[in-house]
């Protein structure tokens, strides 16, 4: 009998058993808690997506115009919709803009670890919304329905769910690259609700033909002289270019530019000798530059330059030579550039009204050679004159004093990757810009851009002793104000920042 007692005391057959019963609940428990860490983490990252989709959507408007705010709210609204699951409902919800509150930033603080302070928040959405860089986007707490008991982690003993929420900040940066290192102060700018272009706005020219083709004269600045509008200058050229004035140059001249610039801020280079500037400007005329400076095929001329001048002898200044500016005779009879307008009622003489001479150019140029009759009701602009010649290859046709606008032969073969007669450049609304304490006769920085534009030049830069006025019409904006043309240039981003 004792021998039996003594065997069953010893036998461990079964103990197994024992043990796991024993540790069955925690094992059950520690395997609710591990389903229900996996769905509160499904639950948490379809928050985050859905508030890092909202603020992408949001910020993507944010592109310094007075409506931007409005634009961005309308996207956070209508855009996006993303459904998370786990929640307290027990079925799949749908994450809309009532479940978030956004908040809109003029600024994030220099730390990813330092919280976003007052000084950065945008507190007046109507007249600071051109100031709206970021926007903060935060998803309401939603309900998490647990399965493992959560009141041992929380202490809510009322149900068993604790709350689960998303924060998402995004900013939207443009720019654009292969641009010209120009800036051109807005000719349009507004000054206290008016300005000295008659009332148009910058969009209004871009959309309106009779706004647009209105001829701009635009001349540098004196040192220490206010920049104004219609004034121009020169932004930092790339890293890597030198800092010279034949270096800053040879970054305007170029047919294949390396520059980018962000719409959030540019830099000013100031002080540059205008001499090596004009030539930049006119290699695009065939016009042969001081000392040979740009004498490689990517400083070629345009594929039509037809500007109104002779060169001694020859006429046409086209066949035997490629001319410097002080060889040609300008308004020579018989030839004829793009005129001007007729009159300059706005921006102090230096803004015409838009109409100009378009019969007897056409007439001197291409004698009875027929142009669409719709240009009889509605004048075109000098840039659509220029590129109909090009498209009918009008362009070798002799005017009635010799000239043709087939580059000469001995400059670098003409341009047709790009149009030559181009100009882009950063349209600065440099009045608010000074009033707000920018020294743009220094090297000022992190002047922010009104729009990226490209100019039309309708004829070739005169000297530096001619006061060196660059004539130009605007073709184009970028932006949703824009026809599109610049499209190719723009580099436009949002993304998250935290």
């Amino acid at each position: 009998m004792l021998g039996t007692i003594r065997r069953f005391w010893r036998d461990q057959r079964g103990i197994a058993l024992l043990l796991v019963t024993i540790m069955l609940p925690a094992i059950i428990g520690f395997s609710l808690l591990a389903i229900d860490m996996s769905r509160v983490n499904n639950m948490h990252n379809d928050l985050q997506k859905a508030g890092d989709a909202m603020a992408l959507a949001s910020a993507a408007e944010l592109d310094g115009r007075t409506d931007s705010i409005v634009r961005a709210d309308r996207a956070l609204a209508t855009l996006v919709s993303n459904q998370y699951t786990f929640s307290t409902a027990n079925v799949p919800q749908t994450l809309l803009a009532a479940g978030v509150t956004r908040t809109y930033l003029r600024s994030l603080p220099a730390s990813d670890n330092s919280a976003i302070a007052a000084a950065n928040i945008i507190t007046d959405e109507v007249t600071d919304a051109p100031n709206a860089r970021f926007v903060r986007v935060t998803v309401t707490p939603v309900g998490f329905a647990a399965i493992f008991p959560a009141s041992f982690l929380t202490g809510n003993t009322a149900n068993n769910s604790f709350n689960v929420g998303a924060v998402s900040v995004a900013g939207f940066t443009s720019g654009v690259c292969n641009y010209t290192p120009v800036f051109i102060c807005n000719p349009y700018e507004m000054i206290n609700g008016t300005n000295s272009a008659g009332g148009a706005t910058l969009e209004q020219a871009v959309a309106d033909t009779s706004i647009r083709r209105r001829l701009i004269e635009l001349r540098t600045v004196g040192n220490n002289a206010a920049y104004g509008p219609g004034n121009f200058g020169f932004l930092a050229p790339p890293d890597g270019v030198g800092n010279g004035a034949q270096a800053l140059a040879q970054t305007i001249a170029t047919s294949r530019p390396i520059g980018c610039y962000s719409s959030q801020g540019v830099s000013t280079k100031t002080g540059q000798n205008t001499g090596p500037i004009q030539d930049a400007f006119n290699v695009r005329f065939g016009i042969n530059p001081s000392g040979n400076a740009f004498n490689s095929a990517e400083y070629g001329p345009a594929s039509n330059v037809r500007k109104g001048a002779s060169t001694g002898g020859n006429g046409n200044g086209n066949s035997n030579q490629c001319p410097s500016y002080n060889q040609l005779t300008f308004n020579a009879t018989g030839n004829m550039g793009l005129p001007r307008d007729g009159t300059t009622p706005y921006m102090g003489g230096r803004m015409g009204d838009g109409n100009w001479n378009l019969s007897t150019y056409w007439s001197t140029n291409f004698g009875g050679t027929s142009y669409p009759s719709s240009w009889n009701t509605t004048t075109p602009t000098r840039y659509q004159v220029y590129k109909y010649e090009i498209a009918n290859n009008l362009v070798g046709t002799a005017s009635a004093g010799g000239e043709v606008g087939t580059p000469p032969s001995s400059c670098q073969p003409p341009v047709t990757t790009v149009d030559r007669r181009l100009l882009y450049g950063a349209i600065l609304n440099c009045n608010a810009l000074e009033a707000a304490g920018n020294d743009l006769n220094g090297n000022s920085t992190n002047l922010p851009v009104e729009a990226f534009a490209s100019f039309f030049l309708t004829e070739p830069v005169p000297g530096a002793n001619a006061g060196g006025s660059v004539f130009v019409e605007l073709v184009d904006i970028t932006g949703r104000s824009g026809q599109g043309t610049l499209d190719s240039f723009l580099r436009d981003e949002a993304q998250l920042y935290r």
